[in-house]
């Protein structure tokens, strides 16, 4: 099986395309989603429940139409999608501190949000909010590949101080595929039901 090492071009690995989205149809990456979703949940050892009101059109698509700007890139294998990286530019209000309803954070009047207890936090954030690629399409540098995209794009923004990733409880490895990218560990989200990672603008 060929891998694709950073920086080498697609054409390595016949049938795939990378292709980032400029048209707005993000719905390509529906089933893509909801499947990260059903893994996510799959892996949590932390109320594993909360993911059963998660998807596409909770999640990825409220995201995309609310953020201030979103990138969308699709890897494509004749075709057909079989992985995204999903990254926004989004303002930051530190003040409010209001949970999401799925949020566990039930009878804790102590726990952290989105946002780290920094005594300053920047106006707006970079995020890469999914990266999902299908099993027979990892291990190949297709991830790394679509992360140092979405890298490029975030970091395109001179205004963007920070770049954060929320990595959902249980999934180990992409907390440590983040970390080894360069990545800091910030806060447990909702008492450790996700944990976020950061990167200030160098």
């Amino acid at each position: 099986m060929i891998q694709l090492k950073l920086g080498e071009d697609v054409s390595q690995l016949p049938n795939i395309t990378i292709e980032v989205v400029t048209d707005g149809n993000i719905e390509q990456c529906r089933e893509l989603c909801n499947e990260l979703m059903a893994f996510q949940k799959s892996m949590a050892t932390m109320a594993p429940e909360a993911f059963d009101t998660m998807n596409f059109d909770t999640r990825m698509k409220r995201s995309y139409e609310n953020a201030l700007e979103s990138q969308v890139i699709v890897v494509k294998d004749n075709g057909d999608p079989v992985g995204y990286v999903f990254s926004t530019i989004d303002r930051i209000d530190p003040s409010k501190r209001a949970f999401p309803a799925w949020a566990p954070v039930e009878g804790k009047s102590d726990v952290l949000g989105f946002y780290p207890d920094w005594e300053q936090i920047p106006s707006k954030m970079g995020c890469l909010n999914n990266l999902y690629l299908r099993e027979p399409y990892r291990d190949l540098g297709l991830g790394s590949k679509l992360f140092q995209m979405s890298m490029d794009w975030l970091e395109s923004f001179a205004d963007v101080e920070v770049i954060f990733i929320y990595v959902s409880n249980g999934n180990d490895a992409a907390l440590q595929f983040y970390l080894q990218k360069g990545f800091t560990f910030s806060h447990d989200v909702f008492g450790g039901f996700i944990k976020a990672v950061y990167k200030v603008r160098a």
